[in-house]
């Protein structure tokens, strides 16, 4: 059986994943055969990484067509993601591409229609589901446990040495992102989507810039701290310092510089098709890091609290934040029925790489072909959806009102 061809556009640090799984795990039944960005010094850099180095390219049309690409790998800038997709798409190609699928509706209606149109797949790199942790949340939730669903509240911490990472970035401008309920969120909206099995109706949020940027509280709490040494992570080093010649972009703004344009303390409440209700909070700028979910049910409530770190060391601010924090990690998930004492459900023990995991699992199913009987993996509609209550949320943001969904039929 012949091998996938696959191609990557966007050759920044989250493109090494992909590519190690390509060219690692999947080798058997996958060939990267070309990469494609906007700057060529970083494609040389992971081709230098590569045992066989590939075509490059800066034009995406151009190496679909010379490299016969089957697949295309998206991990761009996330406003490049609709563009990169519809081109393959219209190619002959199947995509992957990283989460958030787009960040703006009619972008999200120009992949559905052109995976309408063409009808190739296209997939969304919505990792978390595949964490094991939410695949027992899933079960549990699915088989009853709890009973019919009537709310859950959600809280999530993004600690001050992976929240501040948010604002250093390409990130920190919402044209780029869609901001943290697109580009951050979006991964937790659709974990609610999938687990209740249910789409956003109606949306109203609330939020602001409060800790970083030019007038933010955090200001003059030890600002050095905040400050992010490229060079002291040779990886990261090879990709954005001399790269960052040719185009420009730098990778270690300071979070407390004018440009910031993105919200970094945000207030969701969700009603779903299904009737149910969420009310979510983002912290941006939190002294640990993890989540709290808790699921309201007919017949009980589930709870889940989960510690990735639980304090950040006083020279670790500005570190860049790769997978979990080192300080703790804990999880504990628990049922509390009606009229019945409370139990603990047992787990495995927490992974500490790649997203609990999940990366690797993913990659799995995503290129590997692994049977995937939870439907973790997530299509374009999937991908929309989650978009819907980010980009609702936004608008309500900017409106001050509550926003009606409506699904693209």
């Amino acid at each position: 059986m012949a091998k996938r061809r696959i191609a990557v556009i966007g050759t920044g640090h989250r493109a090494e994943m992909f590519i190690r799984a390509v060219t690692g795990d999947h080798a058997g039944t996958t060939e990267l055969v070309a990469l494609a960005d906007v700057n060529q010094a970083r494609m040389d850099v992971h081709n230098g990484w590569l045992a066989k180095p590939v075509p490059t390219y800066k034009n995406l049309a151009t190496m679909l067509a010379e490299q016969q690409v089957d697949e295309l790998i998206v991990t761009s800038v996330d406003s490049t993601h609709a563009g990169h997709i519809v081109t393959a798409l219209e190619a002959g190609c199947d995509v992957i591409t990283e989460k958030p699928m787009t960040v703006d509706a009619a972008s999200s209606e120009r992949i559905l229609d052109a995976v309408e149109r063409t009808g190739r797949r296209v997939q969304v790199a919505f990792n978390y589901r595949f964490n094991p942790v939410h695949e027992v949340v899933r079960t549990l939730l699915a088989a009853g446990e709890i009973g019919e669903i009537g709310s859950v509240h959600f809280e999530w911490l993004l600690d001050v040495r992976h929240g501040a990472d948010y604002f250093r970035r390409w990130h920190r401008d919402k044209a780029n992102s869609g901001g943290l309920l697109v580009h951050k969120s979006g991964h937790h909206f659709d974990l609610v989507n999938w687990w209740l099995g249910a789409a956003p109706a109606e949306v109203y949020a609330s939020g602001r810039l409060f800790f970083y940027g030019d007038q933010g509280r955090g200001r003059g709490l030890a600002d050095d701290r905040f400050a992010l040494d490229l060079t002291t992570d040779p990886r990261l080093d090879a990709l954005y310092v001399e790269p960052s010649k040719e185009d420009g972009y730098r990778r270690d703004q300071n979070v407390f510089a004018p440009g910031v344009s993105i919200e970094d303390d945000l207030a969701v409440l969700v009603r779903y098709d299904t009737g149910a209700t969420m009310s979510y909070h983002l912290t941006a700028y939190a002294p640990w890091e993890g989540y709290r979910l808790m699921v309201n049910g007919s017949r009980g409530r589930l709870e889940l609290e989960v510690v990735e770190s639980d304090h950040v060391s006083p020279s670790a601010a500005g570190q860049v934040k790769q997978g979990a924090s080192p300080e703790s990690g804990s999880v504990t998930l628990t049922i509390r029925p009606f009229w019945k004492p409370p139990y603990a459900v047992e787990l495995q023990p927490v992974d500490r790489a790649g997203h609990g995991g999940a990366d690797k699992r993913m990659t799995a199913v995503l290129l590997g072909g692994e049977t995937d009987p939870m439907h973790r993996s997530a299509t374009a509609r999937d991908g929309a959806l989650a978009l819907l209550t980010g980009l609702a949320a936004n608008e309500s943001l900017r409106t001050g009102r509550p926003v009606h969904v409506k699904e693209k039929s």
